[in-house]
């Protein structure tokens, strides 16, 4: 019972843990299964303490169990020797009474024989009674040792319920595992299946270049282009993606690559396949980018691209192609073809958005020089307005002053001669008028703004260079 409690153990045990291993790999919840994993390796360790403790308990009453064992047969063979010590008497008085009942049969055969009777009977009573206190003392020692192994074997009969309980939890437990799994398998031969038709394919990696340009946020200056991802007459592709550059540049991305090679290659059974395949995928992959790089494909645009970027909806496919063919990277440099995948994409387009921006500040640059200069001719003409409106302030000074002379010189003396003469009362005079300052506030105005206007230009940012920088290896 020890063992098998022991295997069970063990065995709930691995079932845990390859339940464990497989939930966290194949279900998203792993911290669910964990805490869940904890919970029954708790309850396990509960059970095992307690299994120790009954072993314990059970090892003590084995020992008590062949002591009593021991004392049990050494009372059956006391008794065994006692049986044959009475059979012998027995035997022995048979043998006495047939050969005194041969010389008294003819005498007195009754008496003799209910003699004989009343002797064994006595021995077999005294026999039998001391046989039944032997069983008793027996019954004493073993009655203990029955107990302890009945309640042994009800504790045990609970943990072995427990234990179908815990066991069958974990079979309900792997059986939704299995089903998950089981769809999970489902789900991937379906998107592997979809994957190989083109227009799935072509779908999806749209979706991904779209969902790759929200995020480098460069949408407004990025166009799709919305035709079917198929081949021309002249076996040149269309591209997917246009993004524009400041000056009238632009960058062409395409994502029409055939990935059926790649999908076959991890179907595969035999890591010979395998290889195969994946090398044809990294093959198909070169034969793509020499494709791109040839004059035909660059003649599709009005302004032919510094490059062209072969873009890759995933990083396992350019990784699995790049095991296969270490020069990859290097060649489609030199072509002027720059693999992508979603990660390194958003770094190139995060870098073309600041030359945006750089852009943007210079064109603002710009405009905010024009406007400054459009607001220096504008002072200019204001400033001319005012100094005519100065030298009419002046001329209106002098009529002024010219006006306030004649008052004083001419005007007031005569006003005096009526006042003496008694013509006006004395009280009543005629006030003076002050003279104003002809020369009013100069304006300096240089007539000559060239040292202004250079100071603009030397104050405006320079224009980004029409060459713009080359991407880096492997962006």
């Amino acid at each position: 019972m020890i063992e098998l409690a022991l295997i069970g153990a063990a065995g709930i045990a691995g079932l845990i843990l390859g339940w464990l291993l497989a939930k966290g790999r194949y279900l998203p919840g792993r911290e669910q299964a964990r805490q869940e994993a904890t919970g029954l390796r708790e309850s396990l360790q509960c059970r095992e303490e307690e299994l120790q403790a009954l072993r314990s308990v059970l090892e003590a009453e084995q020992q008590e169990r062949v002591k009593a064992q021991t004392r049990f047969e050494a009372a059956q063979e006391s008794l065994k020797q006692q049986a044959e010590l009475v059979e012998e008497s027995r035997r022995r008085l048979v043998e006495t009474f047939q050969a005194l009942s041969a010389d008294a049969l003819k005498s007195n055969n009754k008496v003799f024989l209910d003699l004989a009777g009343g002797v064994v009977n006595t021995l077999l009573a005294e026999m039998k009674g001391d046989m039944d206190k032997r069983r008793e003392a027996i019954d004493g020692l073993v009655k203990p040792l029955q107990d302890a192994l009945k309640r042994y074997e009800t504790q045990l009969r609970e943990i072995e319920n427990a234990r179908q309980n815990a066991y069958g939890d974990i079979t309900r437990y792997i059986t939704e595992l299995m089903k998950t799994q089981e769809r999970l398998h489902e789900q991937t031969r379906s998107l592997s299946t979809a994957l190989k038709v083109p227009q799935v394919k072509g779908r999806w990696g749209e979706i991904t270049l779209r969902r790759v340009v929200e995020v480098a946020g460069m949408s407004p200056h990025c166009d799709f282009i919305e035709q079917p991802s198929v081949q021309t007459e002249s076996g040149v592709r269309r591209p997917d993606l246009i993004i524009r550059l400041p000056r009238n540049k632009q960058v062409v991305v395409d994502a029409k690559l055939p990935i059926s090679a790649y999908m076959d290659a991890y179907a595969a059974e035999d890591e010979k396949t395998k290889k195969e395949l994946l090398a044809k995928h990294a093959q198909s992959l070169r034969n793509h980018m020499i494709s791109l790089s040839s004059k035909e494909y660059f003649r599709q645009f009005d302004t032919a691209p510094d490059f062209v970027v072969l873009f890759l909806a995933s990083e396992s496919f350019f990784s699995a192609a790049l095991d296969h063919d270490k020069t990859l990277i290097e060649d489609a440099i030199d072509r002027n073809v720059i693999i992508t995948t979603p990660t390194t994409l958003i770094a190139l387009l995060r870098t073309i958005a600041l030359t945006w921006q750089q852009h943007a500040a210079s064109e603002n640059a710009e405009r905010i020089f024009k406007g400054a200069m459009e607001l220096f001719e504008r002072i200019k003409v204001f400033a001319r307005h005012f100094e005519r409106l100065k030298e009419g302030i002046q001329k209106t000074a002098q009529a002024y002053n010219a006006a306030a002379r004649s008052w004083e010189a001419r005007v007031l003396p005569s006003a005096d001669r009526l006042k003496r003469l008694g013509a006006v009362k004395q009280d009543n005079c005629l006030p003076g008028v002050e003279p104003v300052d002809e020369f009013l506030a100069e304006i300096t105005l240089e007539e000559d703004s060239g040292d202004s206007e250079q100071s603009l230009r030397e104050s405006q940012p320079e224009e980004l260079p029409d060459d713009l920088p080359a991407a880096e290896e492997g962006s």
